[in-house]
């Protein structure tokens, strides 16, 4: 990078083929069910629910989750950035993304192997997390890749389109799952209970990841390095990386403000999908089938609104939409919180159940549920914009690794938060079961990365014309 004004990596009005465009959109269609399958909406709920559960504490697994992704955040913010800077030196980011591909692709297939039984939650654990490591490397190197799908003026509408069409392909894995392995209506795999439905939903995660994301990188190819190739070695790597953070900050202060800002909101919103089903089940009593059911409304409004947020997000810019989304975020939150009722918790067959108490409960979590998770996608999608948008030619790997250190880096706050506010809940309570108060924290978060925001200049290179794909 010069002192100069850099040449952006997305140029100005540059078209692109609609097959490219497709193509990187599936890629989300593919990898999306281990975001919705298994982090979300069914195997972390089931690494959380009683199979797991030693001496009544219902926050045990829980607990032990946020730990368990705080160890992994902490190795992503210490090796993406370096990952990224490296795949733009070497020109290799499409050659990562495939084994990182196939990397999350054989780990999810290898949860079937989590019993549910206390004893297996170790394993659980250590595959789902260093899965999610994976995962979070692979999304430095896709993200990269919107420079060659993308110009100025559609940025928006792309990374939007992408992010819609990764909940499309969450939608038909959630529909599988429910209606082929975890409450069939014709059970023709002789599966003998929902444990083992599961555990065999989680096979078909792997093969799903491993088939869907050939499109990309069968239209995709490397390219030749944009400098030097020479192996740096991890502390060269390092000092490269400090010396790029200094320049950014000099000459590029506003982008470097937005990845502070996106830190610290990204941070809530991954707490949002980390706990948001936990919290479905534990604190609102719903079942497996019923989380699953939320997933599906959720992933299908959201794919709606993302897209719809992706056209708007070329006219308004990229920041405004943020900040419509993370106010609306807020607010669900902290409703979710203060409506909640013990009785909620109570799952039909337990005692003390009633019917419309649970009722009500139900409702209150669908309305704000549906209502939190529908925004979750369009700020993710114009985060990823309005960064595209700034970056340098020849930086992409390298500023969005750092996009994604500055997203784990405080990555610890958030499970931190929520575990705290769980701790206080049950001291102020005298319950075990107080994740609802966890949203507190999350709502915390938000609230600052929102205000860190605020500050920041929106990019100036928005749509003026339609650009349909």
């Amino acid at each position: 990078m010069s002192n100069t004004e850099p040449v952006l990596a997305l140029s100005a009005d540059t078209s692109t083929k609609k097959s490219k465009v497709l193509a990187w959109a599936f890629w989300n269609w593919g990898i999306e069910p281990f975001h919705s399958v298994i982090v979300t909406f069914v195997f972390a709920v089931y690494l959380t629910s009683s199979y797991f559960v030693t001496n009544g504490d219902s926050n045990g697994p829980t607990q032990q989750l946020t730990v368990a992704t705080t160890i992994g955040g902490i190795v992503i913010a210490l090796v993406a950035p370096v990952m990224g800077q490296t795949a733009d030196r070497r020109g290799t980011l499409v050659r990562n993304l495939r084994w990182l591909t196939w990397g999350i692709a054989a780990l999810s297939a290898a949860l079937f192997f989590v019993a549910p039984d206390p004893s297996y939650l170790l394993l659980g654990l250590t595959l789902l997390v260093v899965a999610m490591i994976l995962a979070e490397f692979a999304a430095v190197n896709y993200n990269a890749l919107i420079e060659r799908v993308a110009n100025q003026k559609n940025v928006g509408k792309v990374s939007g389109f992408g992010w819609g069409t990764g909940y499309a392909g969450g939608i038909v894995a959630l529909v599988i799952v429910l209606f082929v392995f975890v409450d069939p209506p014709v059970n023709f795999l002789n599966i003998p209970d929902t444990a083992t439905g599961i555990r065999l939903a989680m096979i078909m995660c792997g093969v799903w990841a491993a088939v869907f994301t050939i499109p990309l990188f069968v239209s995709m190819r490397d390219r030749p390095p944009t400098g030097s190739v020479e192996n740096l070695g991890i502390l060269g790597s390092y000092r490269a990386l400090g010396r790029s953070i200094v320049h950014i900050w000099r000459t590029q202060r506003n982008t470097a403000m937005f990845l502070i800002s996106a830190a610290i909101f990204r941070d809530g919103l991954a707490a949002v999908f980390s706990f948001g089903a936990i919290l479905a089940s534990v604190s609102y009593g719903f079942s497996t089938a019923e989380v699953i059911m939320f997933g599906l409304a959720a992933n299908l409004i959201g794919a709606v609104i993302t897209m719809l947020f992706g056209l708007l997000d070329d006219y308004i810019g990229p920041k405004a939409v943020i900040v419509i989304c993370l106010c609306v975020l807020i607010v669900g939150a902290v409703l979710v919180f203060a409506l909640h009722d013990p009785a909620y918790a109570i799952q039909e067959g337990a005692a003390g159940y009633d019917a419309e108490v649970a009722a009500k409960g139900h409702l209150i979590f669908w309305t704000l549920g549906l209502m939190v998770s529908s925004v979750c996608g369009p700020v993710q999608a114009a985060g990823r914009s309005f960064l595209a948008r700034e970056i340098p030619d020849g930086h992409s790997g390298e500023i969005f690794g750092l996009y994604t250190t500055t997203g784990r880096v405080i990555s610890f706050f958030s499970p931190a938060l929520f575990g705290l506010m769980t701790v206080i809940g049950a001291v102020a309570t005298d319950s075990n079961a107080t994740q609802h108060w966890g949203l507190l924290g999350i709502a915390t978060i938000l609230i600052v990365g929102l205000i860190f925001l605020l500050p920041v200049k929106s990019p100036q290179h928005l749509r003026k014309d339609v650009d349909l794909l």
